[in-house]
């Protein structure tokens, strides 16, 4: 049975708020958790940027759920760094901790001032990453010359259990390629058809009997014209399209460029709707295609309303 989890977002609130969300989420009825992990919000409206692996550990010390964290390696952070922080969590909360990897951001990963690559090389660049961290997760001690640097690196700290090694993926061409190192597959919501073709190229491609995860964006509030409007303006970013959301620099950029973005396009990337019956049809779809685990992200301010109407009407109907 799929399980519903709450996603943490970490570009919208303090990390003290969202601590106490995860704890309603859970008490709410949500299976599991996800945290974002961005060093600048999307938006100067959305205005938080919280530190991922710092909050996991009080967020699973605060609840009894499993969490997991998408993070890119290679950039802002080491490989080595982002081996030991996923060792640690897993060795202290064990068997509740799974990591997910992704190429990046320029949001995030560009501060430190290397050269942003394109779309290939950033996938050359995690798998190689990936490599290191299966490595040091499994015990071995690492030397590796390449696109990265590791000189006789060891966790000497891990869990018994080592955490699940997720690849993020939005394309095909990104699906084949996680599924011939990944522990499973995260993705997003598409076209319909489009979905099912990037999780048929990670089943074709070695991701056959893994697990795969799929992260939701959805906008709900009382009314029609409040789920529109909260879905503009803090999502209007992600709606943008293109190479765009992975390109630019600052939150500035992308509120310039969400000047642009429509209803119409904002109901192309987030599920926008006042009808709970509609969100539950919907999510239920997904579930169909056989995900492990559906994390929802409200994009709107009132995450308490959400949690509680969502725990109440909605997860209910659905393990139904």
């Amino acid at each position: 049975m799929t399980e519903y989890g709450y996603h943490a977002s970490h570009e919208q609130f303090a990390p003290s708020e969202l601590v106490t969300l995860v704890r309603q989420a859970e008490a709410a009825g949500f299976d599991c958790a996800m945290s974002s992990d961005h060093f600048h919000p999307w938006s100067e409206r959305q205005g938080h940027s919280g530190f991922s692996f710092a909050w996991l550990g009080a967020a699973m010390q605060a609840t009894t759920m499993p969490f997991g964290v998408i993070a890119a390696p290679g950039y802002r952070y080491h490989p080595a760094i982002v081996a030991q922080a996923a060792a640690t969590l897993a060795e202290m909360f064990e068997g509740r901790f799974w990591l997910a990897l992704g190429s990046g951001e320029a949001l995030n990963e560009a501060i430190t001032g290397l050269p942003w690559p394109d779309k290939a090389e950033r996938n050359a660049r995690l798998e190689e990453c990936a490599s290191v961290i299966r490595a040091l997760l499994s015990g071995e001690s690492v030397t590796h010359r390449g696109r990265v640097t590791v000189v006789e690196a060891k966790l000497y700290s891990r869990p018994k259990q080592t955490p699940r090694l997720l690849g993020g993926a939005v394309s095909e061409a990104t699906a084949a390629r996680v599924g011939a190192w990944a522990d499973g597959m995260i993705t997003i919501p598409s076209e319909d058809a489009t979905l099912r073709r990037v999780i048929e190229a990670f089943r074709a491609n070695g991701g056959s009997g893994k697990p795969i995860y799929l992260q939701v964006a959805l906008s709900h509030a009382p009314t029609e014209a409040e789920a529109v409007h909260m879905a503009l303006d803090q999502w209007g970013p992600n709606a943008i399209g293109g190479e765009v959301n992975w390109d630019l620099r600052r939150p500035a950029d992308f509120d310039a460029a969400t000047r642009f973005v429509r209803e119409a396009d904002i109901r192309q990337s987030v599920l926008v709707s006042a009808d709970l019956a509609w969100h539950r049809d919907r999510l239920a779809g997904f579930a169909e295609l056989g995900f492990e685990r559906i994390f929802l992200h409200h994009v709107g301010r009132d995450q308490a309303r959400f949690i509680d109407t969502f725990g109440e009407h909605v997860l209910p109907a659905l393990r139904r």
